[in-house]
């Protein structure tokens, strides 16, 4: 249990998930929070009646422990921590959609300032694998970037999608901090330094992650789903109608084990157990959580937990001592525990006169026995899968058949299935008119994964007012949008990726079969499907050499059966030649915008920098002319002065959306580097940084070559 010792009211509010604590002078705690007017707040109480110099760093006029760092754009991340290897205090890093300051609030100087083409969407400080010293990793659009205590570029990457959090741990028990990323793409990424480690697939988008102990680590969605992994298997999960704005492990009982700290948009804050999930303490904000961070505020030797609003109220908690542990089950947790005992009373109730009616009935007439429910003891739930063509009424789709093989009926079914369903469950409820013992579910998968389908079952007679309850679980394959009817006039795919294995043709097959929805058992690794989704084929075929050609014109698809192939055949590095003529063509075109765009953004920039110099002359001369009593010159001075204001505010709107336009490219460019890596199994790291490496050298004929091959060598 937690014990609340100190609440602040500060005259400022909070961009949710931009909290940190940092000890800048090496001692000190200062709660420091960025702003909604592009400024980052330091709460510093510790050493008041100090005024901070006239460089970025200014006194609030409305607080004497606080100091305003002028970002004078909109922020988008930040953390404090340790950056150089020989310094006393804290560095604060502070991203944007454009660039990352490292600050050095103690001195009131900057240690670096970067512009950052791809945005910082999220940060970390902290070591990552062998890299001697400890980086401030940025993810922004599809991209990861770290950097040094001198601001050089000392890791990049890319990912499936736009970066949303990011926090290191030890996810391998190697010693070493592995780097995990949550996206926008709904996947969990692991990263051993540049090299991909695994992944595994959400439903929503990964919002915040935190490392609670070993390789342990909590996760929030997008859709308000909280949850705690042990390095790939997820402990346990639950989903509020509210969004977790923020999440921190905390050890509240203090028994040394860390427990899940989620912060949440209506205001509440609630603690629950790294193993089963179960809340064993809550407290309520009157608006929503910004963050959640822990430190030794108070200066006493204790660490406290601190939570803060959005409207600037911050309150921190100790753990209870074991003599007020008895007392602090508060008034709302024994409301809920009073309704929650009576709901079940009430639903023991509801189940003891059921049983008790089914005794009445049983001894007698077997209306009684239809009534009640009862079954034919062969009664069975059977299912099946198939594949589903588009028709005129219907999109493509996967029919779920859900039988028994007598005459019961089938009078409601319930599907529980993750990234499927909105709300992840479906109901299906016949009409009295069309109840039988058979129900058809069309399932439309979003995204090649493979699925569990939890499904429920209400079985009886035709005349039954209770019914039997049949549990069945069934996996939907990960690639079951391809259908093996193939249309004769469909156009032949033009993408193709070629490599080869040394398995026999039979590992090929049990991965087929494993992998597709396919009506019976094949014997032949030499197949074509129709996809569904986006129509074209997919044919895959083997050679007796062990050369397996994959046509399709989906780069996406291509990448994501490679993957999947590899893993199955536990193949790390993957020698394939590739060729996507359309896309190719298509990633040319893209990379001449890019360059157009940053040709464009110099000539603005430099247009801008010469107004400003304009506008600093024209001043001198409108203060001049004011001076001397010169009125007439004073107006003309400033009519000119409003008419550059109003050009460079056009030439701003210009620049912003040559900027938005510039980013959309830059994340189509990352993207192919990605896919590019993923059409080389394990072996991705290497094809990545070659990517990279010939777009610094602005070589885009060895970039194309690198996709293609894997390799710059002819």
């Amino acid at each position: 249990m937690l014990v609340p010792i100190f609440t602040l009211k500060l005259n400022h509010k909070i961009n949710p998930r931009m909290v940190a604590i940092g000890k800048y002078d090496g001692i000190h705690p200062c709660l420091t929070a960025a702003t909604q007017a592009g400024k980052v707040f330091i709460h510093n109480p510790h050493t008041r009646g100090q005024r901070p110099a006239a460089h970025r760093l200014s006194q609030s006029t409305q607080d004497s422990d606080i100091s305003l760092l002028n970002i004078n754009q909109a922020v988008s991340c930040l953390t404090a921590g340790t950056l150089g290897p020989n310094t006393t205090g804290h560095t604060l890093l502070v991203g944007s959609q454009t660039n990352l300051l490292a600050y050095d609030v103690h001195d009131n100087t900057d240690i670096f300032y970067k512009e950052v083409t791809d945005g910082a969407n999220a940060i970390v400080l902290g070591e990552l694998g062998d890299i001697q010293y400890p980086l401030a990793i940025i993810g922004g659009n599809c991209a990861l970037q770290g950097f040094d205590f001198e601001g050089n570029d000392q890791f990049w990457t890319v990912t499936g999608d736009n970066v949303r959090s990011l926090v290191l741990c030890d996810f391998t028990a190697d010693g070493k901090n592995e780097l995990l990323v949550g996206s926008e793409d709904f996947d969990i990424r692991v990263f051993r330094e540049d090299e991909l480690v695994t992944e595994m697939a959400e439903n929503e988008t990964v919002t915040s992650l935190c490392h609670m102990h070993g390789s342990r680590f909590g996760y929030a969605l997008a859709n308000g789903t909280v949850g705690v992994y042990d390095r790939t298997a997820r402990y346990w999960r639950i989903k509020s109608k509210n969004h977790a704005m923020s999440i921190h492990a905390f050890d509240l009982n203090d028994d040394g084990v860390v427990e899940l700290i989620t912060g949440w948009s209506n205001g509440k804050i609630d603690a629950r157990s790294d193993r089963t999930g179960e809340v064993i303490f809550k407290d309520n904000f009157s608006s929503s959580v910004a963050g959640v961070v822990e430190g030794d505020y108070r200066m006493d030797g204790q660490i406290q937990l601190i939570c803060s609003s959005v409207e600037g109220e911050v309150r921190g908690y100790l753990p209870a001592s074991k003599e007020m542990k008895g007392n602090l089950m508060d008034a709302s947790v024994e409301q809920d525990l009073i309704r929650e005992l009576s709901q079940r009373k009430q639903n023991l109730i509801l189940e003891l006169r059921n049983y008790e009616e089914n005794a009445k009935a049983l001894p007698g007439v077997s209306e009684g026995e239809s009534k009640m429910g009862v079954i034919p003891a062969n009664t069975q739930l059977q299912t099946a899968l198939s594949v589903r063509r588009a028709t005129e009424s219907q999109r493509a789709h996967i029919e779920l058949n859900i039988s028994t093989p007598n005459e019961t009926i089938i009078r409601a079914v319930l599907i529980f299935a993750e990234g499927i369903f909105e709300g992840e469950s479906h109901v299906v409820h016949p009409s009295v008119q069309n109840l039988s013992g058979c129900v058809r579910v069309p399932i439309i998968p979003p995204k090649d994964i493979p699925v569990d389908l939890h499904i429920k079952a209400f079985v009886g007679g035709k005349t039954s007012t209770q019914f039997h309850v049949f549990e069945i679980t069934r996996q939907l394959p990960r690639f079951s949008m391809y259908d093996l009817s193939v249309d004769p006039s469909a156009t032949q795919p033009t993408g193709k990726v070629t490599f080869s294995i040394n398995d026999r043709p039979q590992r090929v097959v049990m991965w087929l079969n494993q992998n597709f929805l396919l009506p019976e058992g094949i014997d032949s690794p030499d197949i074509t499907f129709t996809t569904l989704r986006a129509g074209g084929l997919l044919k895959i075929n083997m050679q007796p050499s062990g050369e397996i050609t994959l046509r399709t014109d989906d780069i996406d698809l291509a990448g994501d059966l490679i993957q999947s192939l590899a893993s199955f055949l536990a193949i790390e590095d993957l020698q394939a030649e590739a060729d996507f003529p359309v896309y190719f063509k298509e990633l040319r075109a893209t990379l001449t915008e890019v360059d157009e765009f940053h040709s464009v953004h110099q000539k603005l920039t430099a247009a801008m920098a010469d107004h400003s110099n304009y506008i600093r002359n024209m001043l001198v001369q409108a203060e001049d002319a004011r001076l001397m009593g010169d009125w007439r010159n004073m107006k003309k001075r400033f009519i000119e002065l409003y008419d550059l204001n109003r050009d460079l505010i056009n030439e701003y709107k210009i620049r912003s959306n040559n900027h938005n336009a510039l980013l959309a490219r830059l994340k189509s460019v990352n993207r192919a580097i990605q896919r590019a890596g993923r059409l080389r199994g394990g072996g991705q790291n290497n094809v990545i940084t070659a990517c990279r490496d010939a777009i610094k050298n602005n070589n885009i004929n060895a970039l194309f070559k690198i996709m293609r091959a894997g390799t710059a060598s002819s």
